[in-house]
Order: C-alpha cells, then sequence, then structure tokens
C-alpha cells in the first residue's frame, strides 16, 4: 500500500508542477492576444478577445481558475476553432500511436536480439559491425535520417510517399527513422548487460556444462539482464515521445507531434498546455510501468520498498 501512495503522490506532484510552469512560461513570455491577433489589431478587438478567453483577468486569478477546470479534466478550447482541446488531440492521437507503436516494435525486435548477438560474439566481426550500426543510428538525428530517406525513396526511387499517412506505405520512412536510433541505444544497453551477466561464475558453469551458446543466452542471461534491458525499454519509450515530434514534422505526419509545432507556430496556448500535459503523463506512466516491472521481475525490489 505504501508503493502505491508514493507514487501517487509523485504522480501527482509532477503533473502539478508540470502544469504550472507550463501555464506560467507560456503567459510571462509573450502576450498572447497580441501573438494570435497580430499587431494590426484594433484595441477594441484585443479587450474583446482578452474577455472572451478570460485573459483580462489577473494572472494568479486566471492560473486558479484554469488548475480547477484541469482537475475536473477541462483544458479548455482552442484559441483557432473554439472546439475543447482534447477533441483536437484525440483526431490526431491515433496516428501518433500507431507511428510510436510500430516505431517502438521495430526497436525491439531490431535492438534486442542485435544486442544478444554482439554480446555471444564479443570481439568477432558480427560484434563490431553491429556496434558499427548501433552507433550510426544513434549519433543520426531523426530529421536528417529522415530527409536522406526523402531524398533517395521518394524523389530518386520514386517507391515511396514523402508525408502523409494514408496507407501502410506512408508508415515505412517515419517508422524507420525513428525505430533506428531506438534500436542502436537498445542493442548498446543489451550488449552491455549481457556481457556483465555472462561473466559470472553461474554462466561460466553452465558453459562448461556444454550447453550451447543460444540457451544460456535465452534461458540463462536474458532473464537476469532483463532488469537493465526493461530499464532502457523504459527510457527510449521517453525517446519515442519526444522524438515523434520531429519526425511527424519532417514526414508531415498527422499526430500530436505535428499539432504542437503548429501549435507553439499560432500561439494556441491552450492546445500547448493540454499537450505538454499529456506528454508529461505519458512519461510519468511509462517510469511507474517500469518500476511495476521491477517488482514482478526481481522479488528482492518488494522486499527492500
Amino acid at each position: 500500500m505504501e508503493f502505491w501512495i508514493t507514487r501517487a503522490f509523485r504522480l501527482a506532484l509532477t503533473l502539478f508542477v508540470v502544469v504550472t510552469l507550463t501555464f506560467i512560461l507560456l503567459r510571462t513570455s509573450y502576450d498572447p492576444v497580441v501573438a494570435m491577433l497580430g499587431p494590426d489589431a484594433t484595441a477594441r478587438e484585443i479587450e474583446m478577445f482578452r474577455s472572451r478567453w478570460n485573459l483580462d483577468k489577473p494572472l494568479f486569478d486566471q492560473y486558479l481558475a484554469y488548475l480547477g477546470n484541469a482537475i475536473r479534466g477541462d483544458f479548455g478550447n482552442s484559441f483557432r476553432d473554439g472546439r475543447p482541446v482534447f477533441v483536437v488531440i484525440a483526431e490526431r492521437f491515433p496516428q501518433t500511436l500507431w507511428l510510436g507503436g510500430v516505431s517502438y516494435v521495430f526497436a525491439i525486435v531490431i535492438g534486442v536480439p542485435a544486442g544478444i548477438l554482439a554480446a555471444l560474439y564479443r570481439g568477432s566481426i558480427f560484434d563490431r559491425a553491429i556496434m558499427v550500426v548501433s552507433v550510426v543510428g544513434f549519433a543520426l538525428p531523426n530529421f536528417f535520417l529522415g530527409i536522406l530517406m526523402i531524398l533517395l525513396f521518394s524523389l530518386v526511387l520514386q517507391i515511396l510517399p514523402s508525408s502523409g499517412a494514408s496507407s501502410w506505405a506512408h508508415i515505412i520512412m517515419p517508422a524507420f527513422a525513428l525505430g533506428l536510433t531506438l534500436a542502436g541505444i537498445l542493442a548498446r544497453f543489451t550488449r552491455s548487460a549481457m556481457l556483465e551477466v555472462l561473466s559470472k561464475t553461474y554462466m561460466l558453469a553452465a558453459e562448461a556444462k556444454g550447453i550451447r551458446p543460444v540457451r544460456r543466452a535465452i534461458f540463462h542471461a536474458l532473464p537476469n539482464a532483463a532488469l537493465s534491458v526493461i530499464t532502457i525499454m523504459g527510457l527510449i519509450l521517453g525517446n519515442l515521445v519526444a522524438g515523434t515530434v520531429v519526425v511527424e514534422t519532417v514526414f508531415a505526419w498527422p499526430g500530436i507531434g505535428r499539432l504542437l509545432v503548429t501549435a507553439i507556430s499560432s500561439k494556441d496556448l491552450a492546445v500547448v498546455q493540454a499537450l505538454v500535459f499529456v506528454i508529461a503523463a505519458a512519461m510519468v506512466l511509462i517510469n511507474l510501468a517500469v518500476d511495476l516491472s521491477y517488482r514482478m521481475l526481481d522479488p528482492r525490489t518488494r522486499r527492500s520498498s
């Protein structure tokens, strides 16, 4: 019970800090009324806009009203079209979930086996090749890789569409651009975790008994390296959330990442605040899921907590 109370308190505190800082920074960094209406707006237009969106009240009163509405799940309406912000986000969220899910599965399917094989054949040409590809994938920015893929596969070869999300072919390049970096990170850390476990005494004893390398890796080493691997899998989910903003912009993918860029450029405060809250909540829930996986996989964490 103490575990759940502590985690719930941390989750609520984190989201409260995110909501507060986002509200203050967005309203003190610039005047949203001037940003929305432009410098040519008349005094009457500015006054009417402030009154409509409750921007004519003191900042603290605006904050209290916003916080009270946010607790009830009401994050306001979009300045651009007047619709509730979560209706706007709900239209884009499935596309981001689809892109992120495919990219994440790609990273796991490629990264984890590559890290295991690199650890089993440490020092070989195969190991060096995997590490070189991992470093390149980790160091290459998502947007640069995306531009290169558009130039090659869309403009030169003309076999894949460069933008949109209307068919399965549209997701190939965005998912690869987003998943390659994550696969490189996962492969490197999986290799390190496996090498650490493979050097243990019980693994040397298993090798002396004649157990085949693949069996030792899957049934003996991998379960003991699972905690480190799961930690990295949780961390790359955070990178996945951040990476979608860039990748969706490059490939004109209609998800919440592109929506965030559009809302920032158009100074749509309500949408920006809600999107920051959604991204922060996703990060917190990911960390909670990693903590829960610790308790399920390692009984020692339950006893120590």
